[in-house]
């Protein structure tokens, strides 16, 4: 066992090698799973070519090198602009806005308890609704649920998410908001996770930590359904 996992690092360090000797190239780190298959691989890379193309050619020495099939999902390119700041490729799309927080409302009858969760993105707006029990270990829930529902508006991609788990809990002198997210990418099925201190309200608190969990991941889902 102990001489396989040795083979399969090695294997994972001489695919890196490789990545880093294509010309627009800068570095190149595979992250694997429990028994050595890659599940991420970033990029870091100069801007003479599409972030598409720099994927492909990782694809390409990858399976004539290696005979390792890339799925190009698990790949993401980070490009550096002349002064080594991240810049878009010539030809790409111009950053998106991120998400922001217009309104949260709450509202109880009997019971049961409703959230509405409003959020901008860019020009568009959209408001996203949830309901359950009024139960305070639940609320944080609620109000993720709400909050990826209004994303799902804003964004289709964002139909591959959904609410793992959400809760509060303390960190030094700290309350936080943490959320749990699974991102659907057959036949991966992805962690992702957001926090946000509570600075007044525990809800916004909750919304914050779905953002921050999502944001920078938006983009590139967007990016995902375009190519499909």
């Amino acid at each position: 066992m102990g001489e396989d996992e040795q083979t399969t690092e090695f294997n994972l360090e001489s695919v890196e090698t490789e990545f880093r000797r294509l010309p627009d190239v800068v570095a190149a780190r595979i992250v694997p799973d429990d028994v050595g298959r890659p599940v991420e691989i970033h990029v870091l890379a100069h801007t003479g070519k599409h972030p598409k193309q720099v994927v492909r050619d990782v694809q390409s020495v990858a399976l004539a090198s290696f005979g390792l099939e890339i799925d190009r999902r698990i790949v993401s390119v980070v490009q550096l602009g002349p002064n080594g700041s991240e810049a878009a490729a010539p030809g790409a799309p111009a950053p998106v806005k991120r998400v922001q927080i217009a309104a949260i409302e709450t509202s109880t009858a009997g019971l049961r308890a409703s959230v509405r969760v409003t959020l901008s993105y860019g020009d568009a707006e959209a408001t996203g609704f949830a309901e359950g029990a009024i139960a305070a270990a639940t609320r944080p829930r609620l109000v993720a649920s709400a909050t990826i529902d209004a994303l799902r508006q804003l964004e289709p991609a964002a139909e591959r998410l959904d609410v793992a788990g959400a809760e509060f809990t303390r960190v030094g002198g700290a309350d936080l908001a943490v959320t749990t997210l699974v991102l659907v990418e057959p036949p991966l099925e992805r962690q992702l996770a957001g926090s946000a201190i509570v600075h007044h309200l525990g809800d916004d608190a909750v919304v914050r930590s779905v953002l921050d969990a999502v944001n920078r991941r938006l983009p590139f889902l967007a990016a995902d359904r375009d190519d499909s």
